[in-house]
């Protein structure tokens, strides 16, 4: 038999969180699904049915734009990062693929370009993120010169909040970022694409024609732990369980695993679960870190292995065989939400779901 350990993708949460934000958008704002980093480590294949009756896709990577396509989807395509060479303007009019621009070294691609394709645009500002995108000073100039392209068909207006998500400046950051966006584009003609997940939740008086929604279809709330995602009506679209594969009873001033991290205060039953770092796993996560096991909450013990991790069963009568969740949803139906995992290995959601390794078995359901 194969080991024990899989993550689970659940078909009917993608469709529940591509709802609970269609319901925060409504229907005349375009709701951009965001599958960069193979859709937040689902697999864009395993998301793509649930996903495609929403306005469009948004990534990061040619090669992803190119799976979406053999999926025979012809809708909208999002470059986020827009092109990283100028022969990339060859496949994105061969893939109908619209793009980012944030870069004058891009403008330069475009305008050099020879061939009668034309693309979609999205000019990004840095409105204060400092990551992508032209200074506010610089923006207008941009937006100009690619307005004054033949190659250029559509041209629109795009940023990213830094603090959309309530850390740091909170709302007035975000209030003044936006202000400062909108005081840029007056009088510049273009559509605007301004929420992602957290803007899309928290910050309703914020327009946004094209609303790239990301963490938020996944299962993971973008302000945790202000809201968590059931506070979101969000479901886990990913469960990471594995198995119980052996059993220690150990005494007190025993201890457990590498760098003997743990030490037992008292005699102890000890369940040894086939999930390491080598799955993906956070080394890091420490005692204490909540888990389920036959769907009751227990903790981690001890420092994580490549291949195996402790889990403290001294009040459970489980055993060998028995089911473990390391972040999900149990057979039975209880929840550990990957954001209370995250928080305790000083970590996001995020990274928990992209880190998942190629050995793990990935399983389909509904």
């Amino acid at each position: 038999m194969p080991r024990p350990i899989q993550a689970i993708i659940h078909k009917n949460a993608l469709k529940n969180n591509l709802k609970i934000a269609r319901q925060h958008t409504g229907n005349s704002q375009h709701l951009l699904t965001v599958v960069k980093a193979n859709a937040y480590g689902h697999g864009i294949e395993n998301v793509y049915d649930c996903f495609k009756n929403a306005d469009g896709f948004a990534l990061l990577d040619l090669s992803e734009a190119m799976r979406l396509r053999q999926l025979n989807y012809n809708g909208q395509i999002l470059l986020l990062e827009g092109i990283f060479h100028a022969t990339d303007l060859d496949l994105c009019a061969q893939y109908h693929l619209s793009f980012a621009i944030h870069s004058p070294h891009q403008i330069q691609w475009l305008k050099a370009h020879q061939s009668n394709a034309t693309f979609e645009v999205f000019l990004k500002m840095n409105s204060g993120m400092n990551r992508l995108g032209f200074k506010p000073e610089d923006y207008a100039t941009a937006w100009h010169t690619l307005s004054q392209l033949n190659c250029v068909s559509k041209l629109h207006h795009m940023m990213h909040f830094s603090d959309a998500d309530g850390d740091r400046f909170g709302e007035n950051g975000t209030n003044y970022q936006y202000e400062v966006f909108q005081n840029t584009i007056n009088g510049l003609a273009g559509k605007q694409s301004v929420s992602n997940s957290a803007a899309m939740l928290r910050h309703h008086h914020i327009p946004s024609d094209f609303v790239r929604a990301g963490i938020a279809l996944y299962g993971s709330s973008p302000d945790y732990p202000t809201h968590s995602a059931a506070d979101w009506g969000l479901k886990p679209t990913m469960s990471l369980r594995s198995e119980i594969i052996a059993v220690q009873q150990i005494g007190a001033n025993e201890s457990i695993g590498y760098g003997s991290k743990f030490i037992a205060k008292q005699d102890m039953k000890v369940g040894i679960v086939a999930c390491g770092y080598a799955d993906g796993y956070q080394r890091v996560s420490p005692t204490g870190t909540p888990v389920l096991v036959n769907g009751q909450r227990t903790t981690l013990l001890g420092r994580v292995s490549m291949d195996m991790l402790a889990v403290d069963l001294t009040h459970s009568d489980a055993n060998i065989g028995d089911e473990v969740v390391l972040w999900g949803q149990s057979k039975c139906g209880n929840i550990l939400a990957i954001d209370e995992v995250a928080a305790a290995s000083g970590t996001l959601g995020y990274e928990l779901m992209c880190a998942i390794t190629a050995r793990v078995e990935v399983k389909v359901e509904d």
